[in-house]
């Protein structure tokens, strides 16, 4: 009889219609919240459908098979990931130097991408998981509040910095891949790496020592 109650209260009831029309929304929510827990490989859709509470075929409608609704998680993943450094960019104080402004707003958007990895490495995971089989295409949902993805605000940054004459304009192109290269580098050695272990405190004074190399670098 107890086994009967704890699975009563801990499985959703199937069903085979979505009110409202929001199932679509609840599958993604699930997708999210499995990616959360296990990164990409756990996004997987027959499970979305048993949390959201429907039968497999009522999924299909919205999500035609596992890498579709993989995608949306993706992209909902990267949007979570731009908002966070968005919000970082949003409580700079503004410099009366705009070149050391400039620096600023590269500096945080260093720092919120490391925070982001080590605060939600689930979603970080499935933000940045991109096998032959799921294309990476544009689209909405990857953006932040300003439209901008997380490469792109980083790009937006660096252009900031060469108005601001804090970066030689011949030394702009291709460099954010040097700046992305080298602070997701960081991040998966934090989250997956051998720096896993290291202690909080251990951690930010490294990441404010590569983001120091970044910005000098450039």
């Amino acid at each position: 009889m107890a086994e009967t109650v704890r699975a009563a209260t801990t499985s959703p009831p199937v069903r085979s219609t979505y009110r409202h029309g929001d199932l679509r929304r609840a599958l993604l929510d699930a997708g999210i919240a499995l990616a959360r827990d296990g990164g990409p490989d756990a996004v997987v859709l027959r499970e979305a459908t048993r949390r959201a509470g429907v039968v497999p075929n009522a999924a299909y409608r919205h999500f035609a098979s596992r890498q579709e609704l993989l995608q949306a998680v993706r992209a909902a993943a990267l949007s979570a990931l731009a908002t966070a450094m968005e919000s970082e960019l949003a409580g700079l104080r503004r410099r009366r130097d705009p070149a050391v402004f400039a620096r600023a707003r590269l500096r945080a958007i260093g720092s919120s991408y490391l925070r982001f990895a080590q605060a939600e490495p689930g979603l970080f995971r499935t933000a940045f998981w991109a096998p032959e089989e799921l294309p990476d295409t544009a689209g909405p949902g990857k953006a932040g509040p300003s439209g901008l993805d997380p490469f792109e605000l980083l790009g937006a940054a660096l252009d900031g910095m060469v108005e601001a004459g804090a970066l030689p304009r011949a030394r702009r192109p291709g460099a954010e891949y040097l700046a992305w290269s080298a602070v997701h580098g960081l991040a998966m050695l934090v989250i997956d790496g051998p720096l896993r272990r290291l202690a909080p405190a251990q951690a930010r004074e490294i990441e404010q020592r590569l983001i120091d190399m970044v910005e000098k670098g450039l």
